[in-house]
């Protein structure tokens, strides 16, 4: 069991940046797959950005060269830097992890509330 929890978001105007944070509540060493998802109001939870444990990087296109997810194993943390923030970037961004054998184990922080205002 691990417990996630973001911290970061907040409110800027179009083009600015902000960096979100994910904190473990445990050692992410073993971690296969930690992730960035958010959901916008009535739309569905959608995927944004993904680090593997060796460190690869995968984006949505929506997002890609905007957004870097890093991961930093000492401090049992993931981050996910925003930087030309658009309106359509406004959601709840959720933190997730994936462990275990066929990524058996998923978990989900309690979001963070990312707002852009044109």
């Amino acid at each position: 069991q691990v417990q996630l929890v973001e911290s970061g978001g907040g409110s800027v105007q179009t083009g600015g940046s902000l960096r979100l944070s994910c904190a473990a509540s445990r050692s992410i060493f073993s971690i296969n797959l930690m992730g960035w998802y958010r959901q916008a109001p009535g739309k569905e939870r959608e995927y944004v950005a993904s680090i593997s444990s060796r460190g690869t990087t995968t984006y949505s296109d929506p997002v890609k060269g905007r957004f870097t997810i890093s991961r930093d194993n000492a401090k049992n943390t993931m981050s996910l830097q925003m930087n030309s923030l658009k309106p359509e970037d406004t959601a709840v961004y959720y933190c997730n992890v994936k462990y275990g054998s066929d990524l058996r184990y998923n978990h989900w922080g309690q979001g963070t509330q990312v707002t852009v205002s044109s």
